[in-house]
């Protein structure tokens, strides 16, 4: 079988899927839960209850403040206690909604059951329209709203939408798990997202180190296609096992042999990319009418005794779901929210999940000690792992000489923050450390610039 995968640079590391075989448990309500105003990328939600309101599961609380914004609903049933501000993971301050938990009442018109709704509707305006009305955000990292990208602007047309099952980031398992026991619901996702974007072919793209996955995937999708006709158009690849693989423009690369240019978008490719756990959220946004309250998180780690995939709710608070993995383990050094290469240290274990959160990942002092820095040697091992074809040893001398002319020049705003070049590097110097903040900088310079 051939198996896909992007042309410039990218790094091995371990996989360390310690918890792909662990079946996806739904964790028990916590007393209280702390619903985030920031669950996506662009402008924070608007708050539109107040302390002492009573809401139900899946009623709205909060509304977009802007074109990319999202709706929020509430995770639980019960009543709000308080509405302000309070610290994320990173200790940042951010609004949130305080809600105690009273019941688990939902609202009339959100379907519970298992049947599987096959039929898909016509109507790619009512599709968006749900879609954004349910508060679905992509699942892959970003957490853009789906709604916006599922509209291309004028003159745009996707040509491919590519569904991402890579899953490339060391221990990260939750998307593994759902195209294992929800595959037939990401394929009908992935078939109502085509037809809002006029029925355009479909690639679900997943890593070779997942076969389990690739063959459920791949059977289901057969037996849907001999019903469903949406289905059609839909296709399974399987990927080369290569970090940053679910990279949108690495995974456009590598299914569609396309570049997509500085400064440009997917869509500039012909290229629409969503998560599996997305397409997931969409089906279950326009067939089942539930808003996007849940998602599937990874509590694992080397020290951590059990491994554990959960179905947890937002707003539970990240300190109640170690307590239901068995409590911090006592080797764990440092906490992070993701990946190891990607992901973001905890330094809140009081902060809650968000819509797009993955992971409760455990590291070991021993992970987590960088080694002795030393001279750069010229040896060009971070330019060779740079998926994007920059020049990291350059870009970091220029965010140390605060060179922000030339760090555009040199396109600092095109790094994707992977950290092949840091993971490359054998005189550990910390590349990304400068780099990432100049790359800030700099953004903040271009946008400044078309205002």
């Amino acid at each position: 079988m051939k198996k896909l995968t992007f042309a410039m640079g990218g790094v091995h590391p371990d996989d360390k899927k310690i918890s792909a075989g662990c079946k996806i448990e739904t964790l028990p309500l916590p007393p209280k839960v702390f619903v985030s105003m920031a669950q996506h990328l662009g402008a924070p939600a608007t708050p539109v209850v107040v302390p002492g309101d009573e809401v139900k599961v899946g009623q709205v609380i909060a509304e977009p403040a802007g074109f990319i914004s999202a709706f929020v609903h509430s995770p639980v049933s019960g009543k709000v206690k308080s509405v302000g501000p309070r610290a994320d993971l990173s200790g940042n301050m951010v609004n949130h909604i305080e809600i105690d938990v009273v019941g688990d009442e939902w609202m009339e018109g959100i379907d519970l059951s298992d049947t599987l709704v096959t039929e898909i509707p016509e109507d790619k305006a009512f599709i968006i329209d749900r879609i954004k009305k349910c508060g679905v955000v992509g699942l892959g990292g970003a957490t853009f709203p789906t709604h916006v990208k599922l509209a291309p602007p004028p003159g745009k047309k996707a040509e491919c939408v590519i569904l991402n099952g890579a899953e490339c980031e060391p221990y990260l398992t939750s998307d593994t798990r759902i195209m294992i026991e929800r595959g037939s619901e990401i394929i009908l996702g992935a078939a109502i997202i085509s037809k809002a974007l006029d029925s355009c072919p479909v690639v679900i793209a997943i890593e070779e180190n997942k076969p389990e996955a690739i063959q459920n995937m791949s059977r289901l999708l057969g037996e849907l296609q001999k019903t469903v006709p949406a289905c059609a158009k839909i296709r399974v690849e399987t990927l080369k096992k290569k970090y940053p693989q679910g990279g949108e423009k690495q995974l456009i690369d590598a299914v569609m042999k396309r570049q997509v240019k500085s400064g440009a978008l997917p869509i500039d490719a012909g290229a629409v990319v969503q998560n599996v756990a997305t397409a997931l959220a969409v089906y279950e946004a326009v067939q089942k009418n539930k808003p996007l309250i849940t998602n599937v998180l990874t509590v694992t780690g080397d020290c951590q005794k059990e491994q554990h995939n959960y179905l947890f709710r937002i707003g539970m608070p990240l300190s109640f779901i170690a307590e239901q993995a068995g409590g911090v383990p006592e080797q764990a050094a440092k906490i992070i929210s993701g990946g190891p290469m990607m992901g973001k240290a905890i330094s809140n274990l009081d902060a809650t999940t968000v819509k797009g959160s993955s992971s409760l990942l455990y590291l070991t002092d021993a992970q987590t000690r960088r080694m002795a820095q030393t001279a750069c040697i010229r040896c060009g091992r971070c330019s060779d792992a740079c998926p994007m074809g920059l020049e990291p040893h350059m870009l970091y001398k220029l965010a140390k000489a605060g060179d922000m002319a030339q760090l555009e020049e040199n396109s600092v705003h095109d790094c994707i923050e992977c950290g092949c070049c840091l993971y490359s590097c054998p005189a550990g110097v910390p590349l990304l450390d400068l780099i990432r903040p100049a790359k800030g900088d700099v953004l903040r310079i271009i946008r400044s610039r078309k205002k």
